[in-house]
């Protein structure tokens, strides 16, 4: 008898969802790219709008207030719905707000659809990763939520740059407007890829107090919080940083060459999140206070800033993958209430980092932000290691309980 060497097709439920997670992906896209395109077109705004560049800055401001104050409260009041629903509301959030910003001529509307557009994002990122998790089997949320987060260093290392450019170029409402017309083709491509799932049951849905004290979940925003602070002191304030080495006319390159590597991090962290989950995050965050040290004693030095922060970004394109992944595995059943705490968590880092370093670069100049960064990683790093029974375990995160 002739045995048979043909191997079995490769089951539907095996495949990843690769469209529809795609189009999770480009929700953050657009998420990363509404909020930073008017950082690099102030004074166009500022022209158009007659006002100063530093009162043009306040749309970044009130588009992260709308993501702050947005994230726990929509979350609550949508659990029941259904779950595309919800994040078709998200993405047309962005299409009106978007579009009323396009064509404001008056400077308090324009910060009314800023705080509009940042409640559709945090509504957005409280749901996204929950959302890539439903779609696949537990033994692929890992992988696929690689997969959904790769928007973000996308928009942070091309989309950005482009998107200043053609501003700067066209004019910013131009650019605002593209950003409407891609948003609605969107629309149709999660119509078209993204399942839809029901929404929580009233007997299903657990307070928020309860999740916060589910073991695990508050060490998880712990690292969350200490390793977002140390990035952004660095990252927000990288022009004054690299000054020094005489690249602050390269600063456009650096962020391409840090986006890029986080990219790599991002594909390095897809092979790794399931199996070795706590180790990725224990590595990451060494090498991270490493890079710190060496930043400390040759930032003058071009060459250590150009391998610093490629090293730099190879261990921040992971993160939010890491982190995501360990808070929902952690909440449980809890994880959409959670993964709104992460956003609230998350953009408090992000203005906490902006901060922390405006004030260390008046004081003691950007040469002290290295050291930050260092102490700020080492304390992250004792937060994940204490946390070995819950939150950041050891070994394959399969055999830690049921799926969620």
């Amino acid at each position: 008898m002739t045995p048979n060497t043909t191997s079995p097709a490769k089951s539907t439920e095996d495949r990843l969802p690769v469209a529809g997670l795609l189009a999770l992906a480009m929700t953050g896209f657009i998420c990363i790219m509404t909020e930073t395109l008017p950082a690099g077109l102030l004074p166009q705004i500022g022209v158009s709008l007659h006002i100063s560049p530093a009162l043009a800055g306040q749309m970044v401001t009130s588009y992260a207030l709308g993501s702050l104050s947005a994230a726990i409260p929509l979350t609550l009041a949508t659990q029941r719905w259904r779950r595309r629903r919800v994040l078709l509301l998200a993405i047309i959030g962005f299409v009106i707000f978007n579009s009323i910003t396009a064509v404001s001529t008056h400077y308090g509307l324009t910060l009314m659809a800023r705080y509009g557009a940042g409640t559709a994002a945090g509504l957005a990122w409280a749901l996204l990763a929950g959302y890539a998790r439903k779609m696949v089997t537990r033994s692929q949320q890992g992988r696929a939520l690689a997969i959904a987060m790769v928007g973000t260093p996308v928009a942070l290392s091309l989309g950005v740059p482009t998107g200043t450019w053609l501003g700067a170029l066209m004019g910013w409402r131009l650019a605002f407007g593209i950003m409407s017309a891609s948003t609605l083709l969107l629309i149709v491509w999660v119509l078209k890829s993204v399942p839809d799932f029901p929404g929580v049951a009233q007997h299903e849905r657990l307070p928020f107090g309860r999740v916060l004290r589910t073991p695990g979940v508050r060490s998880v925003l712990g690292v969350v919080v200490t390793w977002m602070l140390a990035h952004n002191v660095l990252y927000t304030y990288i022009v004054p940083f690299i000054a020094p080495a005489g690249l602050a006319g390269e600063a456009d390159r650096i962020l391409l060459l840090f986006g890029i590597s986080a990219l790599a991090g991002i594909w390095l962290t897809s092979c790794t999140v399931d199996h070795a989950l706590r180790l990725s995050v224990l590595v990451s965050l060494a090498i991270f206070a490493a890079v710190a040290g060496v930043f400390a004693i040759g930032s003058a030095s071009p060459a250590v800033i150009m391998i610093g922060v490629t090293i730099w970004g190879l261990t921040f394109g992971g993160a939010a993958t890491l982190l995501q992944t360990a808070l929902a595995d952690a909440a449980g059943e809890g994880t959409d209430a959670a993964l709104s705490m992460n956003v609230v968590v998350w953009n408090s880092a992000i203005a906490g980092g902006g901060l922390l370093g405006g004030v260390l670069l008046e004081t003691w100049g950007a040469l002290s932000f290295p050291w930050i960064v260092m102490a700020l990683a080492a304390v992250s790093f004792l937060i994940a290691w204490q946390a070995r029974s819950y939150g950041f375990r050891p070994g394959h995160r399969l055999g830690h309980g049921k799926e969620n």
